[in-house]
């Protein structure tokens, strides 16, 4: 019998077929290709040309008078920039957008950590979800079934046999949303692995033990602003920003470029008229230097400015709002994993206090001084409280990591310390 998949199992998976990732990849190396090419263009620029022709002229129409010709030509074509301010800024800008495209690459690795836990542990809930809706609904047809044989022989009322029926009608459409849900979550993790799976290793919940935070709010948030890749990258791209300002204004500069040549031609004539020109050789080389100063181009460079002015504030406001993001991400990360704690523990104890109380309800509704109605509340939140605890064990997960996402810390490391958590 094969084990069970676990949480490695489908982040190995994910980590090379996930298409957010793959195709962020592929933006890193295609902005890696770009600086190669903005740094060609500060580079010699050297190509290598050639001809060859045939000429025949008619010199005198009814005549046997012409002039034929056969010239073959090689040369050499070189040019070098000695000042393209245009071409220095481009290549600054390629560089910068590499790095940071490198930051959303590890960005979206990170990321996929996160897409990757959710999902599976989403999965996880939902299948408690549907094993609880299912222990809820055999406990309610036993109810039920209890119910009916007593009012059948007159030792309950009709509203209690009534009451269990709609109890159990209620808890078998609450079963059939349970396995829509999952079978919705089996999707999503599909999303990421491109295949479907059912067997997953489930939570040990005897050895699920919350760990508070062990650094401060602020300690954290340091780490963020210095950290987070999503910020990095915001701060490149304000970078990048300010550099299309300085590029823009390049095209009113001039530019100036060395310019050479070298050529050979051979030409061979064939001709029957006197002093026709000789066969022979000739050789060419030529160097000098290319001055070009704009002077008016309709007013394009001032719009381009403009635009790359205003292109700034963007770049500048997204700045902002990505550190205003990335400062509530922390402080409500903190909060959700200080709550999540609060919450398991809170949600053990009622698991613990719904099942004592369920027991002595049961106990009383035999002796009859409890009724069905009590019996059938009291089945509810001892389920109901099963179901949040697990609940409460996931958010506390995600939650861990996701202040760890935050913080941009977020390593392989950390899923496989949750992953040991994990039995089959």
């Amino acid at each position: 019998m094969a084990s069970a998949e676990d949480l490695m199992d489908i982040y190995k998976e994910a980590y090379v077929k996930d298409p957010i990732v793959l195709q962020a990849k592929a933006n890193r190396n295609t902005a890696l290709a770009a600086v190669d090419e903005a740094t060609a263009a500060l580079l010699p620029q050297i190509d290598v040309v050639g001809s060859l022709s045939a000429n025949h002229t008619s010199i005198m129409p009814g005549t046997n008078e012409r002039a034929d010709a056969r010239t073959a030509s090689a040369g050499i074509n070189l040019s070098q920039a000695l000042w393209r301010h245009a071409s220095w800024a481009s290549r600054t800008i390629a560089q910068k957008t590499a790095a940071q495209q490198d930051l959303v690459y590890n960005d979206a690795l990170q990321n996929l950590i996160m897409r990757t836990a959710t999902a599976y542990f989403n999965i996880l809930s939902a299948r408690d979800n549907l094993t609880f809706a299912k222990a809820y609904q055999e406990a309610l047809r036993l109810q039920l079934n209890e119910a009916t044989r007593r009012f059948q022989v007159g030792l309950i009322a009709e509203t209690d046999q009534l009451q269990a029926q709609a109890d159990y009608d209620l808890s078998s459409a609450q079963v059939i949303a349970a396995e829509n849900q999952l079978i919705n979550s089996y999707e999503e993790l599909r999303k990421l692995i491109g295949r479907t799976t059912s067997d997953l290793a489930e939570l040990d919940a005897k050895r699920f033990s919350p760990m508070p935070v062990q650094r401060s709010r602020q300690n954290i948030l340091q780490t963020a602003e210095e950290n987070n890749l999503a910020l990095q990258a915001a701060i490149i791209g304000r970078d990048i920003a300010k550099d299309n300002i300085t590029l823009a204004q390049t095209g009113h500069e001039p530019t100036l470029d060395l310019v050479g040549s070298l050529s050979t031609s051979y030409s061979d004539y064939s001709t029957e008229v006197p002093n026709a020109q000789e066969d022979g050789n000739t050789h060419e080389g030529t160097i000098g230097i290319t001055l070009n100063l704009p002077v008016f181009h309709g007013g394009a460079v001032t719009a381009q400015v403009k635009q790359a002015e205003e292109q700034y504030v963007v770049a500048s406001e997204n700045l902002e709002n990505t550190h205003r993001t990335v400062v509530a991400d922390v402080n409500n990360g903190y909060n959700n994993v200080s709550a999540a704690i609060s919450s398991v523990r809170a949600y053990e104890q009622l698991v613990k206090s719904a099942e004592s109380s369920l027991r002595s309800v049961k106990a009383g509704y035999e002796v009859g001084t409890r009724t069905m109605s009590d019996v059938l509340d009291a089945t509810q939140s001892f389920y109901s409280a099963q179901e949040s605890l697990s609940a409460a064990r996931y958010n506390y997960i995600i939650s861990r990591l996701s202040l760890l996402y935050t913080q941009g810390t977020l390593t392989v490391a950390d899923i496989e310390a949750v992953n040991r958590g994990l039995i089959d």
